[in-house]
């Protein structure tokens, strides 16, 4: 990936030993949940007087009252409130004093849950003016109670395949996910839509133009809020998101590639800042934003910066993967189901011991770590964790774990191909080839989005249940170097549950 949520998956230390139980307490006073294993290596969150940082703030209880008493104690607290979000009692506030947590804790006293800076380094893209939006009932772009169409009020269910797009010969990954077979059956529904929280996408690329829908994309990269503007959800400094775009819903349209599924809309929920972060305020903006929106499915190709594990045991990043868990778990219940890339370090998520890759941005340390730090947002509950497959041997479809790709036994849900992935990119409006479990996750939003246009009444629950049951058995077969498959044949390491399968999904 170009930006820096690619660069980040260095190879990590050796383990270290050790087990017990830990409870940290913050200067606020907040309890970090305990975890089994070794106490991770605290991350110091430095925040001095005049530098503009950045906080997540959980409420007791996710309710307007709770919310509203939040940002009076952020305003007594000697911060500002860029963004308040009352369906999941958060708030996201700046401030430029460094003892902003102790004082907001004593403020808001038994109204907050925990409040946790959210980077290691001061503010860059500003503390945007018109302070204090509050996304809820009433705010413009808020669809509380909206009719969502069946299939059948809009559009059609899309064309059976006839004619293959100029450069699907070159598509061995559709293949090997069935999805070539499930478009003689249905290439997707004009009612589904796919939110791709990403860096943005091209705005004119002839294989994505038809299928983006404009008036659902969003900016989310301005500190945290919804930016609606024209073109804040175009790409900036980022190919990446028009990568994955293509991969989910290129049109069969005579031109270039063909998508998972290619009659699907897409909603471009830009979370990737200009400088390649993906901070954690963007992204619980992304995630409610998509079931405000009633989506349908989002992809998730990155893990949320500046931690590549967010470690239950610590203070200030418990109190983030909280925001975080929130925003997905509210969306879900909106009716949104989500897949998500598992990273690219080669590392064991069952079994974690050390991190050397974070925080990235600042200075990386080498830290301790636990079972309790997770890479999100893929290890959250309701989110589909997916893992890279490449082919092997070449010219086959058969296949084995790309080296890149992490795994774990009962962290990865299924896997999809991820190697030398063709797909669209922004540069002459083209095409190109890229890797990473970045480019696996959005063949299985595809599926997913195929399976909604053919069970358009089925719940999240429901579709990950069926998608990782349709997925077909995958052995561990040719080991990685370093990196040992456990498991059975119906459910490893390497693969999950196995390779996803599109044409059962549509089935």
């Amino acid at each position: 990936m170009v930006h820096r949520s690619m660069k980040r998956w260095a190879p990590l230390a050796a383990a270290t030993s050790g087990v017990v139980a830990a409870a940290l307490v913050s200067v606020t006073g907040a309890v970090a949940a305990p975890t089994a294993g070794p106490v991770s290596t605290p991350v110091p969150f430095n925040t001095p007087d005049g530098v503009v940082s950045s906080y997540l703030l959980n409420a007791r209880q996710a309710n307007p009252g709770h919310t509203k008493q939040l940002e009076r104690a952020v305003e007594q607290a000697g911060g500002v409130v860029v963004q308040s979000w009352p369906q999941i009692g958060v708030v996201v506030a700046h401030s430029d004093v460094s003892t902003f947590r102790s004082a907001v804790t004593k403020a808001a006293g038994n109204k907050l849950a925990s409040v946790g800076a959210t980077r290691t380094v001061g503010v860059t893209e500003g503390t945007p003016a018109g302070l204090g939006a509050t996304w809820g009932p009433g705010a413009s772009g808020y669809k509380k109670g909206a009719k969502k169409p069946v299939n059948g009020d809009i559009g059609s269910e899309g064309t059976v395949a006839t004619l293959a797009d100029p450069r699907e010969g070159e598509q061995w990954d559709l293949q090997m996910i069935k999805a070539d077979q499930a478009h003689k059956i249905t290439e997707g529904n004009r009612n589904v839509l796919v939110g791709v929280l990403d860096s943005g996408i091209d705005p004119d690329h002839p294989d994505l133009v038809a299928n983006i829908d404009v008036d659902e994309s969003v900016n989310c990269s301005d500190a945290g809020r919804p930016d609606t503007s024209a073109t804040g959800w175009h790409p900036t400094t980022s190919d990446h998101g028009t990568h994955v775009a293509g991969t989910i819903a290129a049109a069969r349209n005579g031109v270039g590639i063909v998508g998972v599924a290619p009659n699907v809309r897409l909603a471009s929920v830009k979370v990737v800042s200009d400088d390649g972060f993906i901070y954690p305020e963007y992204a619980v903006c992304g995630f409610v934003w998509a079931g405000m929106r009633h989506m349908d499915v989002t992809n998730n190709s990155y893990y949320i910066d500046p931690f590549q594990f967010w470690c239950g045991d610590q203070p200030d990043q418990a109190a983030v993967k909280e925001s975080v868990r929130r925003a997905v778990d509210w969306s879900t219940d909106q009716g949104v189901v989500h897949a998500a890339a598992a990273g690219n370090a080669s590392y064991d998520l069952a079994n974690k011991t050390t991190d050397t890759a974070s925080p990235n941005d600042s200075t990386p340390i080498a830290r301790t770590i636990n079972n309790g730090c997770q890479d999100i947002p893929a290890e959250l509950d309701g989110v589909v964790a997916v893992s890279s497959a490449q082919r092997f041997p070449a010219g086959t479809m058969d296949s084995r774990l790309s080296s890149f790709s992490n795994r774990g036994l009962g962290v990865i849900d299924v896997a999809a191909p991820g190697s030398s992935i063709l797909s669209t990119i922004v540069r002459d409006n083209g095409y190109g080839l890229k890797n990473g479990t970045s480019m696996a996750s959005p063949h299985v939003a595809g599926v997913l989005a195929l399976m909604k246009s053919a069970h358009p009444g089925w719940s999240p629950a429901q579709m990950i249940e069926r998608l990782r049951a349709q997925a077909d058995d995958k052995p561990c077969g040719t080991t990685t170097a370093g990196a040992p498959c456990v498991g059975t044949d119906a459910n490893n390491s390497y693969f999950g549950e196995g390779m996803v399968d599109a044409l059962d999904a549509v089935s």
